[in-house]
């Protein structure tokens, strides 16, 4: 049995074809077309009926994951920050250009599916995932099954407000989402860029900021330890509401070494208990998760 998923990304377009024993039998990657619906649409199609035709199958189980998810009063998306699909029956117009019911749940909840399932949180009771790149988000999976809610909100975590906000992350940032002090605004690679600026630094990306930061820049080490003491308060708060065994940090941020080391370090001061057994770690196929997880759904 083939299974394929689609990470419909806000620069690019992947496939995965997984086999029944999720082995990768085919993966290939497109541009996304910049704020085009329709042009999107399409795109996400050819992709599948093309795939299918090099494995020589037709009407395999199929599952996207967008950057936002469906509202389950209106059935269109919402919260996404490839903003063009927001409003849109992604899921009925995708399954009326390919003749078949698909499955579908955003980006960081098919990342979760997948280090939850064969990743770095295989085993374990409880894990969130969560995505720290152009956006924060996050996925919850327990025993097995994501957890969507009845919201369909489940783990969207980086629209939380930063918890205990104090000089330093003041004033607080806007976000896309009409709200302020979002932990996207904080957490994210472009947070991380504007918190450096804000503090007088250059606009250096977060791996340039790592990397500078390792040399001795002290205006470099200071915007990492900031960010590091938020990502730590955030974490508490996911921890004293889920206690998950694990959780796993992708995103083009998550490359970033030290935040291994030093998170669990600060966020015991957050968490309600006497000792911290989560663990916090990479995700064991990286960039890889998110396609995964969509054709897991």
């Amino acid at each position: 049995m083939i299974r394929l998923g689609v990470d419909l990304g806000g620069t690019k377009i992947e496939i995965v074809a997984l086999d029944s024993d999720g082995r990768e039998r085919l993966r290939r990657r497109i541009p996304t077309p910049q704020g085009d619906y329709p042009a999107t649409v399409a795109a996400v199609a050819t992709l599948v009926e093309s795939a299918e035709a090099e494995l020589g199958v037709h009407g395999a189980q199929l599952g996207i994951g967008p950057p936002g998810s469906v509202s389950p009063l209106t059935g269109r998306m919402r919260n996404a920050n490839s903003t063009c699909l927001n409003g849109h029956a992604l899921c009925e117009d995708l399954e009326a250009r390919l003749g078949r019911p698909l499955r579908i749940a955003n980006d960081a909840d098919c990342f979760a599916i997948s280090e939850a399932a064969d990743g770095a949180g295989a085993g374990a009771a409880v894990v969130f995932g969560v995505i720290l790149g152009t956006g924060v988000g996050g996925g919850i999976v327990v025993h097995g099954r994501l957890l969507t809610g009845i919201n369909g909100i489940a783990g969207e975590w980086g629209h939380s407000p930063l918890p205990l906000p104090g000089p330093d992350d003041l004033p607080l940032p806007p976000c896309y989402c009409g709200r302020r002090g979002c932990v996207e605004t904080y957490l994210s690679g472009p947070g991380l860029t504007a918190d450096h600026r804000r503090h007088g630094g250059e606009a250096l990306d977060a791996a340039t900021i790592a990397q500078r930061a390792a040399t001795g820049d002290a205006a470099c080490a200071a915007s990492l330890a900031r960010y590091e003491a938020r990502l730590a308060r955030a974490l508490a708060g996911v921890i004293n509401l889920l206690d998950p065994a694990v959780i796993v940090l992708g995103g083009g941020v998550s490359r970033i070494e030290r935040l291994y080391r030093n998170v669990p370090q600060l966020w015991r001061t957050h968490v309600f208990s006497d000792h911290v057994a989560t663990r916090l770690v990479p995700a064991v196929h990286g960039d890889s998760s998110g396609v995964r997880g969509a054709a897991r759904l």
